[in-house]
């Protein structure tokens, strides 16, 4: 069968690790030319060198997303070595998780610059070469946090409500020029910010799991998946949507 990504060039922020690096890989794995956006060198360049043996093309760009000029090189990097840039994945976030008493607003300025900030950018810089081609795909990750309450993450939520509104405007904005933005909002997933906040309350994932119909807690190639439909030809007709990916959670 015909790989579903032949001939395209992909950019994966936050594609060092966690959900971002099954993306890369499984687009990798379906034919696209990866571009591995990480603002960690060594996880980065650790994703470009697992790409490359496995026999795809990658290449790593250290990228601040919530930085104008970091994002802007990343673009022209891309074009210099792919010459095309056909999907966007807005994958890079960070999570601060503190009550509304203890959050500084340097903690929140962070949050959203990196986590909506960011997503923005990233498509500032990279829709004028889809616009070129008269077709692109952009997956924002957004998250349950999004559409529910998380406790002591109101700087995240706000950032992944932003998220949403941001893939629908967009959506409507993008479609006439052959760009499709939706995205997708993981449940709980086995990564390494899960494990992060697993650490910090107890119980987290075990109460996670008892709140989820499938009871389990998600792989980062379960968004990964959906992340290739929606980065296909497949998904030509699905415009500012958000897919969420999350066992049920949200439907209880």
């Amino acid at each position: 069968m015909k790989p579903r990504l032949e001939n395209k060039t992909a950019i994966v922020t936050g594609a060092g690790s966690g959900i971002g690096r099954a993306i890369a890989r499984r687009f990798a794995e379906e034919g696209a030319c990866v571009v591995i956006a990480e603002i960690r060198p060594d996880t980065g360049k650790s994703a470009e060198e697992e790409i490359r043996k496995a026999g795809g093309h990658a290449l790593f760009v250290e990228t601040d997303v919530a930085d104008s000029r970091a994002v802007q090189n990343m673009a022209e990097k891309t074009i210099q070595e792919f010459g095309r840039i056909d999907i966007l994945v807005n994958n890079a976030g960070i999570l601060v998780k503190k009550s509304i008493f203890d959050m500084t607003e340097e903690d929140w300025d962070r949050v959203l610059d990196t986590n909506l900030k960011g997503a923005f950018l990233c498509i500032r810089h990279t829709v004028g070469h889809m616009m070129k081609q008269k077709k692109g795909k952009i997956v924002n990750i957004a998250s349950m946090g999004a559409k529910i309450g998380l406790h002591n993450d109101c700087g995240y939520c706000a950032s992944k409500g932003g998220i949403l509104s941001l893939t629908t405007s967009l959506g409507i904005d993008l479609a006439p020029l052959g760009i499709n933005v939706n995205a997708i909002g993981p449940g709980i997933i086995d990564t390494p910010m899960v494990n992060d906040v697993a650490t910090q309350g107890k119980d987290f994932i075990k109460n996670g799991i008892e709140k989820t119909p499938k009871g389990v807690i998600g792989k980062p190639e379960d968004i990964a998946a959906a992340a290739l439909f929606l980065a296909s030809d497949e998904s030509d007709f699905v415009v500012g949507q958000t897919f969420f990916v999350d066992g049920g959670f949200i439907s209880v």
